[in-house]
């Protein structure tokens, strides 16, 4: 640390401390349930008496890593912006370290909300409510006709053939084995990312949509901000998924869905089934409850299955408590949204490519704007195709900002005027 300045020396000494003490808050994979809870839960269903599912989380302390984090948001300096940084960083895996603690009580959805927030917290802009805004999207996907969809959309991918598109995409943009794609059994969802590996769920089929979606979100997005951020030379937590992130990584991945043209409305109805189901999860529904209402909807047993077992992680399955992160993915997009349109009106499109360089928020990425400057943090190594051309990026959002100043409720409803 001896060639950067003592300041920077300092709280790079800190990050180091905190990389150290969250090691073992692998929040994510300790919530979730294991596969084997599945087959047993949709045989009972079927034989007409569905059985609650239920889940031995383990017993754990983390009361070191607790004092550790105490430790150093005492000595940041929060007037810093790696201060602030470290601060909130700190305070988010200390509050993770409490909800796995508490994992299978009531508790953990306190903890879930102050990670997290819930159905009912408004979006940026002093908006609609999360919940309003996902019934929405769900009153639309259900208003359309599916059979309006071309051919090629209906077509269903193995998970065998996915993984040889998605290794070929991946393989071509790093000009290497950078990301591997494999296959697990034991998955629950139908993908996951990590910084050097994709996992699909073996045996499950995907759609063309799903391709696009699984390389522009979890590849593009959430991969590449983890092998930026573990090329950072003094700030290696800007390589792991700190809850506090979580947010702005969901946001910024949906909306490269949707500026990718990789997102339809069938994949903003799952999101927003999501938030609805934790809802009702919240207002005293149980597991059962919530699988029917995801059947309901439309999707079948197994996507059911996996859809409410994402509401009732960590929690008991009896209703009145949720595991609440689905309900940032409509808030992180609008907020990222909002934010790249900002950025474009004060000539600042540059932090939409820095946003890239680790997994960090949009005020840190603000605040570390002087720091990019000076080499401290270093830009990102990769970045996918949309946001490295910057005139096609600023295309888009001028467009976006003008088309915002039309006013719909002024167009006539009986007579609409579009003359071109």
């Amino acid at each position: 640390m001896t060639d950067i300045a003592p300041d920077i020396a300092h709280h790079a000494a800190l990050d180091a401390r905190m990389v150290a003490a969250v090691r073992e808050l692998r929040l994510l994979q300790l919530v979730s349930w294991p596969a084997a809870l599945q087959p047993p839960f949709l045989e009972s269903f079927a034989r007409g008496q569905p059985a609650m599912p239920k889940i031995e989380y383990p017993k754990l302390d983390f009361s070191n890593a607790r004092r550790e984090l105490a430790a150093i948001i005492e000595e940041a300096d929060a007037a810093h912006p790696l201060g602030r940084y470290l601060i909130e960083s700190a305070q988010s895996w200390s509050t993770a370290a409490q909800l796995l603690e508490a994992l299978g009580t009531p508790a953990v959805t306190v903890h879930s909300m102050a990670l997290y927030g819930g159905p009912e917290e408004r979006l940026p802009g002093d908006g609609p409510t999360t919940r309003e805004a996902a019934r929405h999207f769900i009153a639309i996907a259900s208003e359309l006709d599916r059979e309006l969809l071309a051919p090629s959309e209906q077509v269903a991918i193995s998970a065998t053939a996915l993984k040889l598109q998605l290794q070929s995409d991946l393989d071509d943009f790093f000009d290497a084995r950078v990301i591997e794609v494999v296959m697990d059994p034991d998955l629950i969802a139908k993908a996951a990312a990590g910084a050097t590996r994709i996992r699909l769920r073996a045996g499950a089929s995907f759609s063309d949509y799903d391709r696009h979606q699984l390389l522009q979100h979890e590849a593009f997005v959430h991969s590449l901000t983890a092998l930026n951020g573990r090329g950072q030379p003094h700030f290696p937590s800007l390589a792991l998924s700190s809850p506090r992130t979580t947010a702005t990584q969901e946001g910024l991945a949906t909306f490269a869905e949707q500026i990718t043209g990789s997102i339809d409305i069938e994949r903003m109805k799952r999101v927003s089934l999501r938030i609805e189901a934790v809802a009702m999860a919240l207002d005293g529904a149980d597991f059962i409850e919530v699988f029917r209402y995801f059947l309901d909807a439309g999707q079948n047993e197994v996507e059911s299955f996996a859809s409410a077992q994402r509401v009732f992680r960590g929690v008991p399955p009896t209703g009145g408590a949720a595991f609440t992160k689905d309900a940032v993915y409509l808030r992180g997009l609008i907020g990222v949204h909002t934010f790249f349109r900002w950025a474009l009106r004060q000539r600042k499109l540059r932090l939409c490519r820095l946003l890239f360089a680790g997994k960090m928020t949009l005020a840190d990425v603000q605040r570390f704007e002087p720091l990019f400057d000076a080499g401290v943090i270093h830009p990102p190594r990769w970045l996918p195709q949309w946001v490295s051309r910057a005139n096609g990026l600023a295309g888009m959002l001028a467009f976006s900002l003008f088309a915002n100043r039309i006013r719909l409720d002024q167009v006539s409803a009986d007579v609409p005027r579009f003359d071109i």
